[in-house]
């Protein structure tokens, strides 16, 4: 099933399948047909409206959540969710600002993360809601389910895990660490992997100790922190240049693949 697979995918015209309601698109990959499904959900009071990536594969699979930038959702994160549908996975690109909202601005988006970092419960409605879209799909009744997120969605798949959520594993890639709820680390069920730049001003060394100390007072937790030297935010995003800020975000085409390779190693041993 899933596994290391080859990440080349070619991917071609989408082909429509139709269907009232909900949109559903194919994508050819070495796997066969892949499906698209645009896949709208309540969460925290909002429209959800997310993105299903679905392998050519029959019988219940695996799924994994894909949750994005502080921006929201975008092709960054759908590009993503393609990538583990490639592998074998049922993938959902989730919404994090309602109505598949994009916020380009990181000024706007700012105020609007602040408060969800302030109240966690809050984020982790979003994240719940995302979760109960993707369970209740056919094709993963009853199998594991795992986590992902980037920048603050690395947040949010942290805090779905602090919420006591039934997740096998969580990866937080350039994810914020720093939560005010530490105490909730005690209802964490599942593996936890976050991979971080050592060099990223925005986790500095005092944050990420903060997070050393939350997971050694919940001593069940497997827990375990990457750190890649020279590698500051945002270095899974090839358009992470376009901030104009080099000395905060960055690309780093080493970090990635070691990040994901990390990731795919942990499911493996999670989502069986």
């Amino acid at each position: 099933m899933a596994g290391h697979a080859s990440e080349g995918v070619i991917w071609g015209a989408g082909t429509c399948f139709g269907g009232s309601g909900t949109e559903i698109w194919g994508v050819f990959t070495p796997r066969g047909i892949m499906q698209e499904i645009e896949l709208a959900y309540p969460a925290d009071g909002l429209n959800m409206k997310g993105t299903l990536y679905l392998p050519d594969t029959v019988g219940p699979i695996p799924g994994v959540l894909v949750f994005p930038e502080a921006f929201g959702i975008s092709d960054h994160a759908r590009g993503r969710a393609r990538r583990l549908a490639g592998l074998g996975y049922a993938a959902l690109a989730a919404d994090l600002h309602g109505d598949a909202k994009l916020i380009e601005d990181l000024g706007a988006a700012m105020p609007l993360i602040n408060a969800l970092r302030e109240n966690p419960l809050h984020t982790r409605a979003r994240t719940n809601g995302a979760l109960a879209a993707l369970t209740a799909r056919p094709e993963v009744a009853g199998q594991p389910i795992g986590a992902i997120g980037f920048c603050f969605g690395g947040t949010m798949a942290l805090e779905l895990a602090r919420g006591g959520a039934d997740v096998k594993a969580v990866v937080g890639f350039h994810s914020g660490l720093a939560t005010t709820r530490p105490e909730d680390a005690v209802a964490i069920k599942g593996r936890v992997l976050v991979c971080i730049g050592a060099d990223d001003p925005g986790i500095p060394a005092e944050q990420r100790a903060a997070f050393e100390a939350e997971m050694k007072a919940a001593p069940h937790v497997n827990w375990r922190m990457d750190l890649y030297g020279g590698v500051v935010h945002s270095f899974t995003n090839q358009h992470a240049d376009r901030l104009g800020r080099p000395e905060f975000a960055r690309y780093d085409a080493e970090a990635d693949r070691l990040s994901w390779n990390a990731m795919q190693d942990l499911f493996e041993q999670t989502l069986v």
